[in-house]
C-alpha cells in the first residue's frame, strides 16, 4: 500500500526554496515528478494536482496502483525466452479504448497502491524469479513513480532490461526524461486517422502524438537487439488489425519502415476481438477482424521488409 511521499519528494518543496538564485540544475527525476502537478505527463495536459491526490483524465492520483505482476509467456518471444517476462500491470490508463481488453485494469482501475519501494521489490523478485526483464505494462501516467523505482532496484542489484510497454500516447518531453532508465521500449501504433483515435480512443491528436514518441523512442534505444534469442534493447513496435481497417493499418506500416527504421521489429497482431463496449458500434468494431484483413496487413509489412514478431 502507499506509505506517504516517495522518497525523494519527501523535501523536494523545501529544497527548492533553497535552489533560488542558485545555479542547481534539477535531476531528470526531481523533473518528472514536477510534470504531476500540475500533470502534464502526457499529451491530454489534464493540469491536475496529483501529488496533492487529485486525479485526472488516468483516474491515479499520487501513488501507482499496480493490478497484478508475475511472469508473463504470452508476451513477444524475444521478451518471453524460457521463463517469461516479468510484468507488472499498472491500473489506469491515459488512453479511452473503448474496445480494450483490459478495462478492469485500465478503466475500472483495479489493484492496490503502492509505493515505489514496493514496486522495486516486485521488479527485484522477478529478476530472482528468472524473468528476462521487468515489464512496464499501461506505464505512462506512472512514469516518474517507475523511474524512482528503478533506480532503486538498480542499485539494489537489478541488472535485467527494463521494457516500456505502452499505448503509445506519450509526451516527448515525459519521453525524454526516460531516457536511461527504460531498455526496451514497446509502444502500440493503433491509429493513422484521427476521426478513429477520438472516436473510439478519445484522443484525437493520437497519430501526431504517437509518431513524435516512436521517433524519440528510437533515437534513444535505436533497432531492437537481441542476444541469444533474448531483447536487450531497442523498439518494438506493436500494431492490432483492426476491423475495416479502422486502425490504418499500412499507413501505419509505411510510417514504421520510411520514417522510423526498415529493421524495426514489428508485432502485426490478430487477436483484435469486441469487448468493453466494442459491441455498441455496429459494423464498425462490433466484429473480429477476418482472415483476410489479417493476412493483407501482414504481407504489407513483409513487403516493406519489417522484422516481423514471432
Amino acid at each position: 500500500m502507499g506509505s506517504g511521499p516517495p522518497p525523494l519528494l519527501a523535501g523536494f518543496s523545501r529544497r527548492l526554496k533553497t535552489m533560488v538564485g542558485t545555479s542547481y540544475t534539477p535531476t531528470r527525476l526531481e523533473e518528472a515528478y514536477k510534470l504531476l502537478s500540475p500533470c502534464r505527463l502526457c499529451p491530454r495536459n489534464c493540469k491536475v494536482m496529483r501529488l496533492e491526490g487529485q486525479k485526472g483524465f488516468c483516474g491515479i492520483g499520487r501513488d501507482a496502483i499496480v493490478s497484478s505482476f508475475g511472469p508473463h509467456l504470452g508476451e513477444e518471444r524475444p521478451l518471453v525466452g524460457q521463463y517469461g517476462s516479468g510484468t507488472i500491470f499498472f491500473a489506469g490508463c491515459n488512453l479511452g479504448c473503448l474496445f480494450c481488453q483490459n478495462y478492469d485494469i485500465s478503466h475500472l482501475r483495479a489493484g492496490e497502491e503502492a509505493s515505489t519501494g514496493h514496486v522495486a521489490s516486485l521488479m527485484l523478485a522477478l529478476e530472482k524469479r528468472g524473468c528476462h526483464n521487468v515489464n512496464f505494462v499501461t506505464p505512462t501516467h506512472v512514469s516518474p513513480q517507475i523511474m524512482e523505482a528503478t533506480q532503486i532496484a538498480r542499485k539494489e542489484g537489478l541488472s535485467v532490461p527494463t521494457v516500456y510497454n505502452c499505448g503509445g500516447y506519450e509526451s516527448v518531453e515525459t519521453l525524454r526524461l526516460l531516457e536511461g532508465t527504460i531498455d526496451i521500449y514497446m509502444p502500440d501504433a493503433k491509429y493513422a486517422d484521427p476521426r478513429w483515435a477520438k472516436k473510439f480512443s478519445t484522443a484525437e491528436n493520437y497519430p501526431e502524438m504517437m509518431k513524435a514518441a516512436i521517433k524519440e523512442m528510437h533515437r534513444q534505444v535505436g533497432d531492437l537487439i537481441i542476444e541469444s534469442g533474448i531483447a536487450v534493447r531497442g523498439l518494438l513496435v506493436r500494431h492490432l488489425v483492426m476491423p475495416n481497417n479502422v486502425a490504418g493499418s499500412k499507413e501505419i506500416i509505411d510510417f514504421i519502415a520510411e520514417e522510423i527504421s526498415p529493421n524495426t521489429y514489428i508485432n502485426i497482431m490478430n487477436q483484435y476481438h469486441p469487448c468493453f463496449r466494442a459491441n455498441e458500434f455496429l459494423g464498425e468494431i462490433d466484429r473480429r477482424i477476418t482472415h483476410e484483413e489479417f493476412q493483407e496487413a501482414h504481407a504489407y509489412a513483409q513487403k516493406k521488409g519489417l522484422r516481423l514478431a514471432e
